[in-house]
C-alpha cells in the first residue's frame, strides 16, 4: 500500500479548455476521497488544484501541455493524493498549507488501485459534464466546494503577492478577487491563507 500517482492524457488543442480539465479532476478527487472516507472527515477545494482534508492538503493536482512539433494535441492530468503517507513540513514551501494524509486524518486504510476504482468513474462523469455543458456546472459544483470563499487570502504571482477577499470564480476559472483597488482576475497563481 501507498500513496496514489496517476497521468492521464486526454486530446486537447486549446490551452484554455486544457486548464478547466484542474477543476474536473479536483472535483473528481474530492468525490473520490468521499466515497473511500465517508462523511466524516471535513474535505474543501482550494483554488486552482488541491483538495484539503481538515484543513491540510491531501491531494493535488499537475496539468502539462502535450505538445508536438510546436502544435498541442492534449494534456496531460497529474493527480497526486497522500492516501497513506504525507510530505514532512521540511519539505514543504514556508506559508504552504501542511501535508496530511487519508490514513492519518481519517483511519481510512485504501490501496492506490481501490482508490482509482472510484476515481476513474468520478472523472469520467465529470468530464462529460464539462465537455456537453460547458464550465458553467463545473463552476458551480466547485464553488459549493471551495475553501475561504467570501475570506481574505493571498495570491503570489510571479512579481507581485495580491490580497484581497476570495469572491468567485469567473467563467473562465480565473480566480477573482476583491482588493483595495477593485476586482482582480487571476489566471495562475500559489494561494496562501
Amino acid at each position: 500500500m501507498g500513496n496514489f500517482y496517476g497521468t492521464l492524457s486526454l486530446p486537447c488543442n486549446d490551452p484554455e479548455t486544457a486548464s478547466l480539465r484542474s477543476f474536473v479532476a479536483v472535483l473528481a478527487v474530492d468525490d473520490a476521497l468521499r466515497a473511500v472516507m465517508g462523511d466524516g472527515p471535513k474535505l474543501a477545494l482550494k483554488w486552482p488544484n488541491d483538495v484539503l482534508l481538515n484543513g491540510g492538503k491531501v491531494a493535488g493536482i499537475l496539468l502539462e501541455s502535450l505538445v508536438v512539433k510546436g502544435q498541442m494535441w492534449g494534456v496531460a492530468v497529474g493527480i497526486g493524493v497522500n492516501l497513506i503517507a504525507a510530505p514532512d513540513m521540511t519539505q514543504v514551501e514556508d506559508g504552504a498549507v501542511y501535508p496530511v494524509s487519508v490514513k492519518v486524518e481519517s483511519g481510512v486504510d485504501v490501496t492506490p488501485d481501490g482508490f482509482l476504482k472510484h476515481l476513474a468513474p468520478a472523472f469520467a462523469q465529470w468530464d462529460r459534464q464539462l465537455t456537453t455543458y460547458g464550465f458553467a456546472p463545473i463552476r458551480t459544483a466547485w464553488l459549493a466546494r471551495a475553501a475561504r470563499l467570501g475570506e481574505t487570502i493571498t495570491a503570489r504571482l510571479p512579481n507581485e503577492n495580491v490580497t484581497g477577499r476570495f469572491d468567485t470564480v469567473d467563467e473562465n476559472g480565473y480566480l477573482v478577487l476583491n482588493t483595495a483597488k477593485g476586482p482582480r482576475n487571476i489566471a495562475a497563481a500559489d494561494v496562501f491563507f
